[in-house]
């Protein structure tokens, strides 16, 4: 009997040897895009985050799409991508990770793009198994900065912490320098969620530091009833608000903070609460508001001065309705293709005119540097601050500009405001090393990167 069952159970191992084998030879036999680069696009077009999802879509496509048809790829190497639909959640946005991890038709992935928080979070861990690079732009783990801990995770351009700065020092500009700080009440209405509470601590620590008052104020999701928390509001008479909402809650939270009587110029959105489908259905209550971007709104940049040309005008885009041409959310889409486009490049200087693996685009990324020049050549200069990534700092860049809404467009009111990344990052650190030790990794030695 004993030796029936130790044949069967060798029988198993053996099969599912030769199962791994087989997809294995699946996975890394040659298909027909195997000279093409795979950019999955895990989307939401469909659930309470739609609105934002397809203008973003569109500008990321719409780049695609120019990439391939007016520059003949990225040095002759063409664009396939692919939708998959994630509607904004964790369990959807693993199914589309999984699926696309490994390519499609033989065309590798050099970077993913979750696209949301919550998937975010979920595929830290796959992701640095898979050592395929989780890029999140203006959103995530703000601790993967850190990439002693945090290799294959890149919180690129700004990350919550170093909104929360910004908007510190945009007030104290406002103010009339950090020492009018002292006193002041900063409140902050905020999504209560992983995203809302990323905030906490470093509004605490700045608080300390330059002596303001730190009112937190959260809104359950999704944020449709607001009365309670702007009575807070009005009852603690902060001098400005920080919006962290996102979704319907933030138009919610302009018109119930204008009808409690708290002006809409003294509150300044995040940057998921800075774009056209934030303020227009808020109407005459959002005249005013101001709003932090690392993509501001306009279509007067070089890039869509070629989109118009070759995408927009011959029929060719992916919006629905053209208005949203220059849209935050359509330039979102935008510098997220720049993004996956300067992976795939930069990682050409060095590992050749060819589709990348993720192995080098964790490489590229480590080493990204968007300067003028870069900028220039690409189209986004002025829409996209310069970056410089390294092993060490996988943010790079951490500063936004503030712009205001009128009530029909977004206007710039300043320029870069940079974040305190000096103040913050003993910050980081502490929360990176926590979690290498909750998850017992051993931080990588970067030496002096």
């Amino acid at each position: 009997m004993h030796q029936k069952l130790l044949r069967a159970a060798l029988a198993a191992a053996t099969s599912l040897l030769l199962l791994a084998s087989a997809a294995k030879a699946v996975e890394t036999q040659p298909g027909p895009d195997s000279d093409k680069q795979f950019f999955p696009i895990a989307s939401y077009r469909v659930g309470p985050y739609a609105a934002s999802g397809a203008s973003i879509w569109a500008g990321q496509i719409d780049d695609y799409r120019y990439i391939n048809e007016v520059e003949g790829g990225i040095n002759g190497v063409k664009i396939a991508w692919q939708e998959c639909e994630t509607e904004w959640t964790a369990e959807k946005g693993i199914e589309c990770y999984e699926r696309f991890k490994h390519g499609l038709n033989g065309a590798p992935v050099a970077a993913y793009f979750p696209n949301g928080a919550p998937a975010a979070y979920a595929l830290s861990d796959r992701a640095a198994a898979d050592k395929i690079p989780l890029v999140t732009l203006a959103y995530g783990r703000t601790e993967a900065t850190d990439g002693r801990v945090f290799p294959y995770i890149f919180p690129v351009m700004v990350t919550f912490y170093s909104e929360a700065s910004a908007v510190v020092n945009y007030v104290a500009e406002r103010e009339g320098g950090f020492d009018k700080l002292k006193g002041k009440k900063i409140a902050t209405v905020y999504h209560d969620s992983a995203y809302g509470r990323e905030t906490l601590d470093p509004l605490a620590l700045l608080a300390k530091k330059y002596g303001f008052e730190n009112i937190q104020i959260p809104v359950a999701d999704p944020g449709s009833e607001q009365s309670s928390q702007w009575r807070q509001v009005r009852e603690a008479k902060p001098d400005w608000v920080f919006l962290r909402t996102w979704g319907v809650s933030t138009p919610v939270a302009i018109k119930t903070a204008v009808r409690f009587g708290f002006p809409a110029d003294h509150i300044i959105g995040d940057v998921w609460a800075s774009s056209e489908e934030d303020v227009i259905p808020a109407g005459e209550a959002a005249e005013g508001y101001l709003a932090l971007t690392p993509y501001p709104a306009g279509a007067d940049f070089k890039i869509h001065e070629r989109l118009k040309k070759d995408i927009i005008d011959a029929g060719k885009s992916d919006l629905r309705d053209t208005k949203a041409f220059g849209s935050v959310y359509y330039n979102s889409g935008l510098v997220g293709a720049l993004l996956s486009v300067e992976i795939v490049r930069q990682a050409q200087a060095k590992f050749g005119n060819r589709p990348i693996t993720g192995e080098e685009g964790q490489w590229a990324l480590e080493h990204l540097k968007l300067d003028d020049a870069a900028l220039e050549r690409a189209g986004f200069r002025g829409l996209v601050q310069n970056l410089q990534l390294t092993p060490a700092d996988h943010e790079g860049g951490g500063a936004v500009r503030v712009q205001q809404w009128n009530g029909s467009k977004w206007s710039l009111v300043s320029d870069w405001v940079q974040a305190d990344r000096t103040t913050l990052r003993p910050l980081i650190d502490a929360k990176s090393e926590a979690y290498a030790k909750e998850h017992g990794i051993t931080p990588r030695d970067i030496g002096s990167n």
